[in-house]
């Protein structure tokens, strides 16, 4: 008897292949999805236009009833000017019956509105004229303000800048021999002043190459040896 892992193998030569399949191969989505209830199909589009239409007819009929009046059909109404047109296809047309008195007419509606566009642009003109008149004052009351300011702070900067003419004039002023004032500096009165002063002239720090005659050593021995 041969062994079961001979038989494995032989088994797999020259078998039938196998017939697994993944899932991932099997087909999917194979019936069209509907428009289920809700989600706006076409026979729900139509009910909804038409319980829109009773709704507008329902209303119409309340308004009409609440007028003392009868509620009429739209569809009634067009239903009757089909039939008088039928009836008479030249009703709705305008009738002429004495050209000249139409001509006359429609002659003085044109003079009409010949004096109605003439007094409107007159009207026109005079508002536009008005609101020029009012720019130009504006401008001309800008200009003389700006002009004031400007002459105003120049004679500020020269007041200021006169010594004798700013006497006393701020706290932070002392009053020399001369009888004007000069002004202090802002760190006349602080308690650390002048700390920088003779920093330029230490001496600078420097190398020598030899340490009997560098600046450390002769410090040291002028200082404990002499």
């Amino acid at each position: 008897m041969a062994p079961s892992s001979w038989r494995r193998s032989l088994r797999d030569t020259g078998g039938a292949p196998t017939q697994q399949r993944s899932a991932k191969e099997l087909p999917a989505h194979t019936q069209i999805k509907l428009r289920q209830t809700g989600q706006n199909a076409p026979g729900e589009r139509l009910d909804r236009e038409a319980l829109k239409q009773k709704l507008l007819a329902a209303e119409r009929a309340a308004k009409a009833a609440a007028a003392g009046g009868v509620a009429i059909d739209e569809e009634q109404l067009e239903q009757k000017r089909r039939e008088l047109l039928a009836e008479n296809p030249d009703a709705d047309d305008d009738v002429d019956d004495d050209p000249d008195e139409e001509e006359e007419k429609e002659d003085d509606e044109d003079d009409e509105d010949d004096d109605d566009s003439d007094d409107d642009e007159a009207e026109l003109m005079r508002e536009l004229e008005k609101i020029k008149r009012e720019r130009a004052e504006e401008k001309e009351r800008l200009e003389k303000e700006k002009r004031e300011e400007e002459e105003r702070a120049r004679e500020e900067a020269m007041l200021a800048g006169n010594p004798l003419l700013n006497q006393g004039a701020s706290s932070s002023a002392v009053t020399v021999s001369g009888g004007f004032a000069v002004k202090r500096r802002w760190d006349d009165d602080v308690i650390f002043k002048n700390q920088s002063r003779g920093v330029e002239e230490r001496p600078k720090k420097r190398f020598v190459n030899d340490l009997l005659r560098s600046d450390f050593h002769r410090k040291f021995m002028s200082k404990y040896v002499r």
